[in-house]
C-alpha cells in the first residue's frame, strides 16, 4: 500500500511538472518577439521582411482592392524593376499567369509577403522536401530561424548585431533567400552565388573553400558559358556546384546527407546510417570520378576530422583544468547573466566547448576562452570545409591555425598558473572585476533597447 502511494505521488508530480513545463513554454512564446524568449525583445520593422508570418505589417498608404493586372499597371511606374523581373519569370509566361495578387493578396491595406507555406500551396513537392529537413535537427535551413530566436544571445546582444544574423537565418521563413524575387528563376538558384550569399565568412567558409577547389576553379573559368537552364543531372554540367552535390536532382532537402554534422560536432562516421550516407556520396561523386577515388576522399576527410578533434579536445581539457582550479576570469558568477536566465543568476556555471554550450563561449569571456572559441568555430570549420570541398591547401592552413591557437592557449594557461602561484606565495589574490563585466555603456544599452 505504501509503495503504491509513493508511485501515485511520483506520477502526479511528474504530470504536474510536465503540464507546468508546457504552460511555461507557451507563455514564453506569447511576447512581442518570437521564440522561447519573445517576452524579452521586441522586433524592429525590418524583422517583418525576415519573418513575414510573424511580423510583416502591410502599408496603408493605398486603399482598395486590386486585381493583378492593375497591380502591374501601377508598379510599372512605381517599381519597374520588380515588374521587369516578374515578366521574365515562369509565373508571368505561363498560360495562366500568376499575378501579384496571388501571392500578396488584393487588399492593399492587408498585403502579405510570401512565406514558404504560401509558396508551398503551389510548389508542394519542394515545400514538403524543405520541411522534411527538420527531421535531421540542427543545422538545417528549415530550423534556421528557430535556431536564431531561441538562442539566449539573440536577446542579450544589440539588435543591430543579431539582425545581421537573421538576414541569413530567414532562409527558414521565406523562399527568396535562394530564389530572388520576383524572377524565381531555377537557373539562378543552381549557381553557387545563390548559396554563398550566406555560406561565407569565418563560421561557414563554403565560398572560399569551394572556389579554391578544382571544382570551384572550373566554375570560375567556364561557368559563365554553361547552360544553367538544364536540370542538375549527370552529364548536364562540366563541374559540380553547391546545388549539384547537396540537392540531388534539385531536391530541396540538404541536411540528409551530412556525414560529419558539417564539422560542428564529433560523430562516429562508421555507424550503419553513416555507411549508407557514404554510399550515397560515393554514388554522387561517381557521376564524374571513379568509385575508389571517392571512397579515398571520404577516408581522407575522416582522418582530417580525427586530427581536428584531437586538438580541440586537448584545448578543451586545458580550459576545464583551469576552471577546476578557479583560474578563469571572469568566472561564471562575474559575468552578466542572460536577462531571462533565472537559473544562471542563481547558479552560474562555466561552459566550455560545444557540448557545454557554444553561446557562452564567444563574448563576455576571458581571452583564453575566446581563443578556444575561434579555434573551434572558425579554424576548425575552415579545415573541415576545405577537406569536404577538396581544397587541400585550405586543410593545411586550417590546421596550422589550430596548432597556433592550441600553442597560444597552452602559453596563456601557463601564465595563469604562474600568476596564481605568485599570488599564493605573496598570500594575495586578484580582486573580482564585477563592475567591469556587469555594467557599462554597451551592456546597459542592450538591456534597455532589446
Amino acid at each position: 500500500m505504501h509503495y503504491r502511494l509513493i508511485v501515485l505521488i511520483l506520477l502526479i508530480t511528474a504530470l504536474v511538472a510536465v503540464t507546468a513545463g508546457f504552460a511555461y513554454v507557451n507563455w514564453s512564446k506569447g511576447g512581442a518577439g518570437a521564440g522561447l524568449y519573445s517576452r524579452f525583445w521586441s522586433p524592429d520593422p525590418v524583422q517583418g521582411y525576415w519573418d513575414p508570418d510573424n511580423f510583416y505589417q502591410s502599408p496603408d498608404s493605398v486603399q482598395g482592392l486590386f486585381e493583378g493586372k492593375l497591380c502591374v499597371q501601377c508598379h510599372e511606374g512605381i517599381t519597374p524593376g520588380i515588374v521587369a523581373d516578374w515578366r521574365t519569370s515562369r509565373h508571368a509566361q505561363s498560360e495562366e499567369p500568376v499575378y501579384c495578387d496571388a501571392c500578396h493578396g488584393n487588399d492593399h491595406q492587408k498585403l502579405q509577403l510570401p512565406t514558404p507555406g504560401m509558396c508551398g500551396s503551389c510548389h508542394n513537392k519542394q515545400h514538403s522536401e524543405f520541411k522534411d529537413e527538420a527531421r535531421y535537427g540542427f543545422p538545417s535551413h528549415v530550423l534556421a530561424m528557430d535556431r536564431a530566436v531561441d538562442a539566449k544571445h539573440f536577446v542579450d546582444k544589440p539588435k543591430a548585431e543579431v539582425q545581421s544574423c537573421v538576414q541569413c537565418h530567414s532562409v527558414a521563413t521565406k523562399c527568396d533567400s535562394c530564389h530572388t524575387r520576383h524572377r524565381f528563376d531555377a537557373a539562378e538558384a543552381r549557381r553557387p552565388e545563390a548559396c554563398i550569399t550566406c555560406h561565407s565568412g569565418p563560421p561557414h567558409p563554403d565560398d572560399e573553400t569551394y572556389f579554391a577547389s578544382a571544382h570551384g576553379k572550373l566554375y570560375l573559368d567556364e561557368g559563365s558559358d554553361w547552360d544553367w537552364s538544364k536540370p542538375l543531372t549527370k552529364g548536364n554540367y562540366k563541374g559540380p556546384t553547391c546545388a549539384y552535390c547537396h540537392m540531388d536532382n534539385g531536391r530541396h532537402q540538404v541536411a540528409d546527407k551530412s556525414l560529419w554534422k558539417f564539422g560542428l560536432r564529433e560523430i562516429n562516421p562508421q555507424t550503419s546510417k553513416n555507411k549508407m550516407l557514404r554510399k550515397r556520396w560515393i554514388k554522387l561523386c561517381s557521376d564524374c570520378h571513379k568509385e575508389e577515388e571517392a571512397g579515398q576522399w571520404l577516408s581522407e576527410l575522416d582522418r582530417e576530422r580525427k586530427r581536428a578533434w584531437k586538438k580541440l579536445y586537448e584545448a578543451e581539457g586545458i580550459l576545464k583544468d583551469l576552471r577546476s582550479d578557479s583560474l578563469l576570469s571572469p568566472a561564471a558568477g562575474e559575468r552578466p547573466p542572460y536577462p531571462m536566465d533565472w537559473l544562471d543568476t542563481l547558479w552560474p556555471r562555466e561552459r566550455i566547448g560545444f557540448f557545454e554550450g557554444q553561446a557562452s563561449a564567444f563574448y563576455n569571456v576571458s581571452a583564453i576562452e575566446r581563443d578556444y572559441f575561434e579555434m573551434w568555430y572558425f579554424e576548425n570549420l575552415g579545415a573541415y570545409k576545405s577537406a569536404a570541398h577538396g581544397n587541400r591547401a585550405g586543410v593545411e592552413s586550417g590546421h596550422r591555425k589550430m596548432d597556433a591557437s592550441l600553442s597560444r592557449i597552452e602559453i596563456k594557461a601557463g601564465e595563469l598558473r604562474r600568476l596564481h602561484e605568485a599570488e599564493q606565495k605573496r598570500e594575495t589574490t586578484s580582486q573580482p572585476l564585477d563592475e567591469l563585466w556587469k555594467q557599462g555603456a554597451y551592456t546597459d544599452h542592450n538591456r534597455e533597447h532589446n
